[in-house]
């Protein structure tokens, strides 16, 4: 038994180095003189200097103003959406509630890819082609989130509510108050992945923005990197790229454990 566990760790030790080659090669060349020898060990002085030449050559800053626009408002909003509605299927009795599981497994199982061409005639529709609003309207609304914070509400005791209840709490009370700070594992293990997509969506906003202005991080890397021309800019690529990736790796390094234990324990209920 010991054997097969030092095996898996092996195993799982040599995947997550050879994942781990194309972020070492990045951090590499982002941090050192440009060369036309790609290399996985530096081979050039190290420098800071391809950092200063993408914040003068890209508005990075209004890419990261925008992104985190886009990620804490389209989190927000999914924030009480499935709140509310996880509250309903997880409580609730209604008319037609299978059918309405039925649809949020719809959603879990289609990938968003597939509904880009229908999304897009609503946004032109609506007239919110090359805006924040456009990138943010299709995903306001999370089947996974619903499924998650359903199948935790229903792991918490209806005593609970009924004792709230005839205490005189009204329904926004004891989902708020009871419900939403019991649920804390569901709710960080939805924003890590939430958060995560968003940050690192690239398809969509592609399609529906045309200006600096709306442009998210991954978007102005890729106009970035097709508007050079030389051999020698991927160190400029890979700074930008750099730049976008930290702030996500930060903060997995930072809250590592809370991670871990709000998937575990989601997992677990």
């Amino acid at each position: 038994m010991k054997i097969a566990n030092k095996a898996v760790i092996f195993g799982a030790f040599i995947v997550g180095a050879v994942w781990l080659i194309p972020f070492l090669w990045m951090t590499g060349t982002a941090f050192t003189e440009p060369t036309f020898k790609m290399s996985i060990i530096p081979t050039t002085p190290f420098t800071f200097r391809n950092f200063k030449e993408v914040f003068e050559l890209v508005p990075l800053a209004r890419y990261y103003l925008n992104t985190i626009i886009i990620v804490v408002v389209t989190f927000s909003v999914q924030f009480v959406i499935i709140t509310l509605g996880g509250y309903a299927l997880a409580r609730g009795d209604f008319y037609g509630e299978k059918l309405v599981m039925g649809i949020i497994f719809m959603q879990l199982i289609i990938p968003n890819d597939v509904l880009i061409i229908p999304n897009y005639i609503t946004i032109v529709n609506l007239s919110l082609v090359d805006t924040k609003a456009a990138i943010m309207l299709p995903f306001l609304g999370s089947a996974m989130g619903l499924f998650l914070l359903r199948q935790h509400f229903k792991t918490m005791p209806t005593a609970l509510t009924d004792a709230a209840r005839i205490d005189g709490a009204s329904t926004m009370r004891i989902i708020w108050q009871i419900y939403v700070p019991n649920a804390k594992a569901a709710y960080l293990a939805f924003a890590m992945v939430s958060v995560s997509y968003h940050w690192n969506n690239f398809l969509w906003p592609l399609i529906v923005t045309n200006s600096v202005e709306n442009r998210p991080l991954t978007v102005g890397l890729a106009v970035f990197a097709k508007s050079t021309e030389t051999a020698l800019v991927w160190g400029d690529i890979c700074a930008c790229a750099f730049a976008i990736c930290i702030p996500l790796l930060l903060a997995f390094f930072i809250f590592q454990k809370q991670f871990i234990n709000s998937f575990v324990s989601a997992g677990i209920k």
